[in-house]
Parts: C-alpha cells; sequence; structure tokens
C-alpha cells in the first residue's frame, strides 16, 4: 500500500545557471515520512535511486502527475520541482500558498 501525504507550501522560484525552476521544499513531519518511506525501500531492495530520490504520483488542484522528490543533503527537507506544464494547468506564481497531495511509490 502506497502512502499519500497532503502538504501546504509557497511555490518557490529559483534561479539557476540553466534556467528558472519553480518548486517547493518539503520540511517538517512530511519530510520525516518521505526519509522513513526512503530507508525502508532501500532495506527493501538493496540499493536506493539516483540521488537518494523517492518516486511520487503528485497532485496540486486538478493536476495529477508522476516525479520525483529529492533531498537536500544538509537539511532534513524534499524538492518537488513544478513544471511550467502543471504552473499553467493551475495558474500558479511564485509566492503562491499550495496544497501538494504526494503518493509516495
Amino acid at each position: 500500500m502506497n502512502e499519500t501525504l497532503a502538504v501546504t507550501l509557497p511555490l518557490a522560484r529559483w534561479q539557476g545557471d540553466r534556467g528558472t525552476y519553480h518548486l517547493v521544499t518539503i520540511n517538517g513531519a512530511a519530510a520525516e515520512e518521505i526519509a522513513m518511506h526512503q530507508r525502508i525501500r532501500k532495506l527493501e531492495y538493496g540499493a536506493q535511486r539516483g540521488f537518494g530520490s523517492v518516486k511520487v504520483m503528485a497532485q496540486i488542484g486538478d493536476t495529477r502527475w508522476k516525479s520525483s522528490v529529492f533531498p537536500q543533503k544538509k537539511s532534513s527537507e524534499w524538492i518537488l520541482l513544478i513544471s511550467k506544464k502543471v504552473m499553467r494547468a493551475e495558474d500558479l506564481a511564485a509566492d503562491d500558498e499550495l496544497t501538494v497531495e504526494l503518493e509516495l511509490l
């Protein structure tokens, strides 16, 4: 059975060398649940996914897509990138508060 989390977070804009990205940073109890899921999967399968990522089925509003969350090395936070396609479909902009549902796969 897959675990589902729902978190309300601000949409952040990050400017990198290769372009602009929009993302949400997951922390607190939700981040701990993702980390536990990752550890259990590693024990079950003996390896972890690239960059320590966890596959998720994400949903914002009516838009649902398959993605991954990525751990931050020096903290207990996870990052979910939000594509332009999702931002357009849900009429999102930087600093918007949004509710993200994550089904941990």
